[in-house]
């Protein structure tokens, strides 16, 4: 039995800004079966209401809580590290999400990355560098290699990440999505146990492997970043491929199972 959805956003039920075919109906089908849904989101550019702004302007029904974003998640591992002052490698507006920290470049305790878009500079890069050596925590929200917008495929953080790692010899923690903790703090908001509950996105990696590590269903979408050639990795098997997410009342009743 499913009780629990967590839906991947981008590539999944939105693809520039606009609602895929059948994304609103599928959902508001789970919820009327009684499903409990929650938008789990690697996106560190936008902070989550403006996430869940976005979907309610594309036909869905998404309360801001409802949305579990890797800003959020970087945002709580600070809280328990009791980190307050960071080097916030993110966009001025995603910042909001890390209410409570400070953006410092001098003396932060962790730096942590996201996705600046088109603000990366080297001297950015070569300031994270030197915090690292000084003794600073590595965060990464997303490690993700990259990710479709406007019809193209574009570098997310994660050759940043790895960038950094390398030069500083320090491996990144990751927060944000395959991270299985990420996906259990979203799950943690139903109070659904893992086993009754099914994660759907187009990433097979992050989407379908987080899932099946934290103990639930990863079900892939052949829409957004999904490429054929995805499925010819042996180490993440989907539980199932769906044409699109407008599928899924369709597996969750049992017929496409």
């Amino acid at each position: 039995m499913i009780r629990a959805l967590l839906c991947d956003v981008e590539g999944t039920l939105l693809v520039d800004g606009a609602a895929l075919p059948g994304a609103p109906e599928a959902l508001r089908a789970a919820v009327q079966a009684g499903i409990a849904v929650r938008f789990v989101t690697n996106t560190t550019t936008r902070p989550r209401a403006q996430v869940a702004r976005e979907l309610r302007g594309a036909g869905f029904d998404v309360p801001d809580e409802y949305v579990f974003s890797a800003l959020r998640a970087g945002r709580e591992y600070l809280a328990r590290r009791g980190v307050a002052r960071a080097m916030l490698l993110v966009t001025e507006a995603a910042r909001a999400d890390f209410d409570g920290v400070a953006h410092d470049e001098d003396a932060p305790a962790a730096v942590v990355v996201g996705d600046l878009l088109d603000a990366w500079t080297a001297a950015m890069l070569q300031r994270a560098f030197e915090r690292l050596l000084e003794g600073a925590e590595l965060v990464a929200l997303v490690k993700s290699r990259y990710y479709r917008r406007g019809g193209r495929l574009l570098l997310d953080a994660g050759p940043y990440v790895a960038a950094l790692e390398h030069a500083s010899g320090r491996e990144a923690t990751l927060v944000g999505k395959p991270s299985p903790e990420f996906f259990r703090l979203a799950l943690s908001t139903t109070g659904v146990p893992p086993a009754e509950a099914v994660v759907v996105g187009d990433d097979l990696e992050a989407d379908v492997g987080g899932a099946q590590g934290a103990g639930m269903r990863g079900l892939l979408v052949r829409t957004g970043k999904f490429r054929a050639q995805d499925l010819a990795r042996p180490t993440v098997a989907p539980d199932a491929v769906l044409a699109s997410v407008a599928d899924l009342p369709g597996w969750l009743s049992g017929s496409s199972r």
